[in-house]
């Protein structure tokens, strides 16, 4: 398999270095090689035709924002993770990152010198796997027989089956929406709810993987373009039909019962599929205390997170729908949940908002067009 090539953007030299060294290291990656501007790095990918940029948001003349706007127009579906700070500003700026059309993020720890410290090492594995996921295959095409003009069997997806059991039967009445994402989540999030009316008669629950800061960012801009009343969940909130409430990074968000009310319950006991918030501490939460009340939806995102908690989900009547591959900045998460038979339907995410604002009881509606974040 060829090595997957990475091209480094970045204004640091010692970011340049520490990134080059943790690229070098690894035997399925090569270095493209670096810039220390974005003007030379665009050059640059014309140059190295690299299969994933990594760059940063902070930078002299060009920042990245600017620099991804610009690498758009050329390069539709080349991969660019943004190296962001974990500040108010770091996160604000790569929303806006994001919204212009940035695949990725991932946050800086400290420093960068000393890649045995444990903030860098887990830097480390954390950019390994998203450069990782991010990259196109890299497989060598199958060979074809000459005696057909037929695509080869390796190159076909197998179909998924949507599960054929215990569909919800129309008379049950939803309690709760819930939406798990992860990488390319954001601008996900965006088209889903641009696509939710003002007046849903559930809560909403959603579980972003980011950490703190990010998280309340992202609630406060689908407020600010979408129109429902998004926060940023926290202990003890009366949970309130039409509002949305998002995960807070480093926190597990569950519900609990007070009386005939419920409340959101955070609690930081240890991550689950090595994210903390994970969908599945939610779904799995949402199942005992909603039951067959629970509409689900697993969006684009890497690696399991989602698939435990669907299936409890499922035994417990509720509704699961996932977003096609196709649209997937990464299809992990949601091709988990399908090809464990936990899929009552795959949907686009063009479709996605107005798929659940009908199977919690409002089909008719005013659509606004699905757009990311802005």
């Amino acid at each position: 398999m060829a090595p997957i090539r990475v091209l480094v953007i970045d204004d640091s030299v010692v970011v340049r270095k520490a990134l080059s060294q943790i690229v070098a290291q690894d035997p399925l990656l090569e270095l493209a090689g670096t810039a220390p501007t974005a003007s030379v790095g665009i050059q640059k990918i014309e140059q190295t035709n690299p299969d994933v940029v990594i760059m940063d948001i902070e930078m002299p003349e060009m920042n990245g924002i600017e620099a991804t706007s610009r690498i758009r127009q050329t390069w539709k579906r080349l991969p660019i993770l943004m190296c962001s700070t974990l500040t108010e500003r770091g996160a604000e700026v790569t929303l806006r990152a994001l919204a212009a059309g940035a695949s990725d993020y991932i946050t800086k720890p400290s420093s960068m010198n000393g890649l045995v410290e444990d903030s860098v090492e887990a830097f480390r594995q954390d950019f390994l796997a998203k450069v990782k996921a991010l990259a196109p295959r890299k497989e060598p095409p199958p060979a074809r027989s000459v005696a057909t003009s037929s695509p080869p069997v390796a190159s076909v997806v197998p179909p998924v089956v949507p599960l054929a059991t215990r569909r919800r039967t129309g008379v049950e009445i939803p309690s709760a929406l819930l939406i798990g994402s992860s990488t390319g989540g954001p601008n996900a999030l965006a088209a889903v709810f641009a696509e939710l009316p003002a007046d849903l008669p559930v809560p909403i629950f959603v579980i972003q993987h980011m950490p703190p800061l990010f998280t309340r960012m992202l609630a406060e801009r689908l407020t600010a373009t979408t129109r429902v009343t998004v926060v940023e969940a926290q202990h003890g909130d009366l949970v309130e039909p039409g509002r949305a409430y998002v995960a807070p990074g480093n926190h597990h968000m569950t519900m609990v019962r007070d009386g005939t009310r419920v409340r959101i319950a955070l609690n930081q006991e240890p991550p689950e599929n090595s994210c903390r918030p994970a969908v599945d501490v939610t779904f799995r939460a949402a199942a005992k205390l909603y039951g067959s009340g629970c509409v689900a939806a697993v969006l684009t995102g890497m690696g399991q997170d989602g698939t435990r908690g669907a299936r409890e989900l499922v035994e417990a009547g509720g509704w699961v729908a996932v977003q096609d591959a196709a649209s997937c900045v990464v299809p992990s998460m949601p091709t988990s949940v399908a090809q464990a038979g936990l899929a009552h339907e795959i949907v686009t995410l063009e479709r996605m908002g107005g798929y659940l604002a009908a199977k919690v009881g409002r089909a008719r509606y005013t659509a606004k067009p699905a757009s990311r974040i802005a």
